[in-house]
């Protein structure tokens, strides 16, 4: 399997610049491939706990520089030169990850398509155009990056534990397209990408294999099968799991209000419905707007409103918006 080399350009002002959300924007594209080449753009001092994390993933900086009313014109338009020269004169470079979601980007996003180049977007829900969104090869909203998961992370200088390991692979599995499934080599040098330091003799097993093995037996989220000389690793069946919990009539709200607090706790002030929406099935599979008694789910949205739940707003491109009180 081919190893995507991927170069990454991201707007701090888009992605709130919090250690969290940039973390997992590294690590989602981690998983897909090498990331070769990484910018920030709009540094500042204001952004100095983000140091660590920049230096250890080799990233450089372009400093925001106030001067005039066109700053962030100025961001932009250098991030667009900085793209085409990597795809003029970096030919490992065949993926492209650009987290903004402003619709200046989409000329660049087409010349790169052009030259054969993948182009990854992330960006916020609320700054989030549709004419970008619709140009990328893939999109992802920044709140659906974000949305809750670890992704194995530990506190600085603590080593993984099997649970949080556990819930690694699970995450790697998932971005798998449809088939949930990986080579235990490729997802062992997923693994070493995600995290360096990683090695299963510190888990107390002799052998990769094995600790897949163990991790099968004790969680139960993955099964491990031989094909031939390779080991395979396949996401869980959802009859493994117990049975999901329900949502009612009588604890939709507070659910609902749960789930936004940690949107906001993890700095975002807007998101979009369908974001939202998302993250409640994850945790309640079976969760349909009919069961708790409305049509529709902007209805659902509403009757939140008038609850002190939410407020309902609409961007200018007429796109409802979820504000977070």
């Amino acid at each position: 399997m081919a190893t995507a080399h991927y170069a990454l350009f991201v707007d701090l002002e888009n992605c709130g610049a919090k250690i969290g959300t940039l973390n997992d924007v590294i690590e989602k594209v981690k998983i897909r491939g090498d990331i070769l080449i990484g910018k920030v753009y709009g540094y500042t001092d204001k952004y100095s706990d983000l140091k660590e994390l920049l230096l250890s993933n080799t990233f450089n900086v372009v400093p925001s520089i106030r001067y005039g009313r066109n700053q962030k014109n100025n961001l932009d338009i250098q991030l667009v030169l900085d793209a085409l020269d990597v795809a003029f004169t970096n030919s490992l470079i065949d993926s492209f990850c650009i987290v903004s979601g402003d619709s200046d980007y989409v000329p660049l996003v087409g010349k790169l398509k052009s030259m054969g180049k993948f182009v990854l977007g992330i960006s916020r829900s609320e700054a989030a155009s549709s004419v970008f969104i619709n140009a990328c090869n893939e999109f992802q909203f920044l709140e659906s990056v974000s949305q809750g998961k670890s992704s194995g992370r530990s506190q600085k200088d603590e080593p993984l534990t099997l649970d949080q390991l556990d819930e690694l692979i699970c995450t790697i599995l998932e971005e798998q397209a449809d088939e949930n499934e990986i080579l235990a080599s490729e997802l062992k040098n997923i693994l070493l990408r995600l995290r360096p330091d990683f090695n299963e003799k510190s888990f107390g097993f002799s052998t990769f294999g094995k600790l897949l093995s163990g991790l099968s037996q004790r969680f139960g989220s993955f099964t491990v099968v031989a094909d031939h000389f390779n080991l395979i690793v396949q996401l869980g069946h959802e009859e493994q799991k117990a049975a999901p919990p329900q949502l009612t009539r009588d604890n939709y709200a507070e659910i609902f209000r749960s789930h936004l607090r940690a949107f906001r706790d993890n700095g975002f002030e807007r998101i979009n419905p369908s974001i939202l929406k998302a993250a409640i099935q994850n945790d309640y599979p079976d969760f349909t707007e009919r069961a708790v008694g409305f049509k529709r789910f902007s209805d659902l949205l509403r009757a939140l409103e008038k609850s002190g739940v939410l407020k309902v707003e609409m961007d200018e491109q007429k796109t409802m918006l979820v504000k977070i009180l």
